[in-house]
């Protein structure tokens, strides 16, 4: 009797793992307008072109799975994700400690995935010809509360005596707060009267169509707008040469301070759906491709690997944070690793 029923779960077994390969041995095509469904994406402007990049292939691939992606900035992304109402959040920073609690408080358990890296640019309008270089002390004396450029002849007096028209990503914004810790001291503020927007294509018109104007954004939206845009050099600290953000001096850490990963937080109860395991794995799988793709820089391989291991094991979290809720600092390569990881619950 024993042996007849061991042989019926067997039987029972092989007809399964029979029927599961079936459907994988089943053309592509069917497979794929098999999958329907619907993936929320919410978040970072500066994210926004590489994950549209990804959403518009899988599109191609799976037409029945419907990916939204909505762009109301870094925090704008992150106040939804944390309360379980997006699948992914799109972030040009890691989460903050105030973020990460809500999170545990709502149950929200996640996967932190580098799927870039940007080289935070500073563009002027192309009749800028008198701006070759900045340093970051000129930056803060620009965009600092109290800082002391309001004319360009006040960084230069053989500069123009025009007033600086400024333009900043608001304050939903990874890109803000990422220049403000970068450029602005502890504890100080920006000037009130900048010209914000959480969307860098409305921050691309208003530099355009200024001679005057000076702003900042994700290299992507540079790259795109060449044209219309100059990127300045920023002096880096560390070597005193002024540097582009162009992909290659991103990658050797030539573009200090301004060079960043970028992120996707992906929700693990989300992530039990076919659709969104499916996209995000699509995603992971062809991420160096959309980064470059829209003129951002793709992680090295080693930091891919990482993240694919993540989701492959299930370890979930941020590496950005310690126990102590305080802020890890140094490189990705650094950061991101396994022993770092702190988890919601």
């Amino acid at each position: 009797m024993k042996t007849m029923t061991k042989m019926k779960v067997t039987l029972l077994a092989l007809a399964v793992a029979a029927a599961f390969a079936a459907v994988w041995a089943a053309p592509a095509g069917a497979r794929s307008s098999a999958l329907s469904g619907k993936v929320v994406v919410d978040g970072s402007s500066t994210v926004y072109p590489v994950t549209e990049a990804a959403a518009a292939a899988f599109r191609d691939d799976f037409p029945n799975v419907n990916v939204t992606v909505a762009i109301s900035g870094t925090g704008g992304g992150f106040k939804r994700f944390v309360r379980g109402d997006t699948d992914i959040s799109d972030a040009s920073r890691p989460i903050t400690a105030k973020e990460f609690q809500a999170a545990a408080q709502n149950g929200v358990r996640f996967f932190e995935l580098p799927v870039a890296m940007d080289g935070l640019s500073v563009v002027v309008n192309p009749k800028n010809d008198w701006a070759d270089e900045l340093s970051i002390q000129d930056l803060r004396a620009i965009y600092l509360e109290d800082g002391t450029a309001r004319k360009w002849s006040d960084l230069d007096p053989a500069w123009p005596d025009e007033p600086i028209k400024v333009y900043s990503p608001g304050t939903d914004s990874g890109t803000f707060d990422y220049f403000r810790e970068v450029i602005l001291p502890e504890g100080k503020s920006f000037r009130p009267d900048m010209s914000t927007s959480e969307d860098d294509n409305v921050l691309v018109t208003g530099v355009s169509g200024d001679r005057y104007a000076i702003g900042y954004f994700g290299a992507a939206y540079y790259y795109e707008n060449k044209t219309r845009l100059t990127a300045v050099p920023v002096v880096n600290p560390k070597t005193g040469k002024a540097v582009l953000p162009e992909p290659e001096n991103v990658v050797n850490g030539d573009y200090f301070p301004l060079s960043r990963p970028l992120f996707i937080y992906v929700n693990f109860n989300s992530l039990r759906r076919p659709e969104v395991r499916e996209f995000v794995n699509f995603y992971l799988a062809h991420d160096d491709r959309f980064a470059t793709e829209v003129g951002y820089v793709a992680v090295p391989d080693e930091i891919g690997s990482r993240a694919e291991s993540f989701l492959k094991q299930r370890l979930k979290g941020t590496t950005y944070m310690t126990p102590e809720m305080e802020k890890r600092e140094g490189g990705l390569n650094a950061i991101y690793k396994k022993e770092n990881l702190l988890d919601t619950q």
